[in-house]
């Protein structure tokens, strides 16, 4: 190579490193969010989903882009946390979308329908039964995105202060239970109750309510329910897959480098699979626990069952006439619901039914 061209050459490698350093730089800046969630710390599993989030997103990004996670009420109470992401007081929550009913009853779907998905049929809904776009047309409206952060799995039908030996026994029924699921239990007779988390068992001891759902054993073991409502019934139906979700500002998510917006989805990904199984590796020591202590596990009676199920067909077909978001939604669900049901009674069910029965046998 001639001398000139040479140094042609290299100048233009040195112009091109020059470039591509602070390129490089640009595309992993530092970033701070603020991120609230609707839960306590003391739900170590629900809240302890966003910290894995936050620890996973710092992580991969040598902590160039780090999230502080705050309990619900340090910045804003649980039930606001949506609301704090749409007008940008933090740019992002962990919380579940059926909180928000009372904004609109489509935010009910991404979270749990009574007797709709479970916790796997929920997530391969999102994933590609195409709920995910319309989780995004519809959080659009409120300027925010959403991903999958953690599933309960089913949960629990509640702690009873009397036995339910059939329907009757639900009309007048005092039952701390809210959004869509309250609206059913209203249509059979019940009587719901919103109650905070900590003033729960207080009012089961002094009959101010004579029932109360929560989540289920590894949860409701804290709170003792046990000593002061021993009926523990099941399954809860209104809670066949309870999905959490991680909410974000549009403002702040477009901004991100795509870089960190692959390492938030992933990150939400890992929350998501690893508080399914932490309940599932919990539940079932927690159980036994309670049943030690007293509890009285019962089947919700097959009557109940199916008057519940008629009640929710009711009030489903009700909002989706008086609302298109809620019906696309619901319409979607039900297709894909038909389809998973089709596979699961072939394979899932016959594999994990046998199970039981072989465990039962010893």
């Amino acid at each position: 190579m001639k001398r000139r061209q040479f140094i042609g050459a290299a100048g233009l490698g040195l112009a091109a490193a020059a470039v591509a350093k602070p390129a490089i730089a640009q595309s992993s800046p530092e970033v701070k969010w603020r991120l609230t969630s609707s839960l306590p710390k003391s739900l170590d599993t629900i809240f302890g989903a966003c910290e894995v989030f936050a620890k996973a997103v710092a992580e991969a990004t040598d902590n160039k882009f780090q999230i502080q996670t705050f309990a619900a009420g340090e910045i804003v109470p649980g039930l606001q946390a949506a609301d704090a992401v749409t007008n940008g007081t933090v740019e992002m929550a962990h919380t579940a979308s059926y909180y928000y009913v009372g904004k609109d009853p489509t935010f009910a779907m991404f979270t749990a329908q009574p007797f709709g998905l479970n916790a796997r049929m929920q997530s391969a809904w999102m994933e590609f039964g195409g709920a995910q776009q319309l989780a995004d047309d519809f959080y659009k409206k409120y300027n925010f995105i959403s991903f999958p952060a953690g599933n309960t799995g089913t949960q629990m039908g509640g702690w009873f202060r009397k036995e339910i030996a059939g329907v009757d026994d639900i009309k007048g029924l005092k039952f701390r239970i809210a959004g869509f699921a309250g609206q059913i239990f209203a249509k059979m007779g019940a009587v719901p109750q919103q109650v905070a988390g900590g003033d729960i068992y207080p009012s089961l001891e002094k009959g101010t309510i004579d029932a109360a759902e929560w989540v289920g054993p590894y949860d409701d073991e804290k709170l003792g329910f046990y000593k002061v409502a021993k009926f523990y019934y099941y399954p809860g139906w209104w809670e066949g897959g309870a999905m959490l979700h991680n909410f974000i500002n549009l403002d702040k998510w477009n901004a991100l480098p795509k870089s960190y917006q692959t390492i938030v989805k992933a990150a939400s990904a890992q929350a998501h699979n690893w508080m399914l199984a932490k309940y599932d590796a919990g539940n079932p020591q927690a159980l036994k626990r309670l049943i030690a202590g007293g509890a009285l596990l019962r089947p919700f009676p097959q009557p109940v069952m199916e008057a519940s199920y008629k009640a929710a067909t009711d009030t489903y077909a009700e909002v989706s006439a008086k609302n298109a978001d809620f019906k696309k939604v619901y319409d979607s669900m039900v297709a894909f619901r038909g389809d998973e049901y089709l596979w699961w009674q072939v394979a899932e069910l016959g594999f994990d039914s046998f199970m039981v029965r072989m465990r039962s046998r010893g």
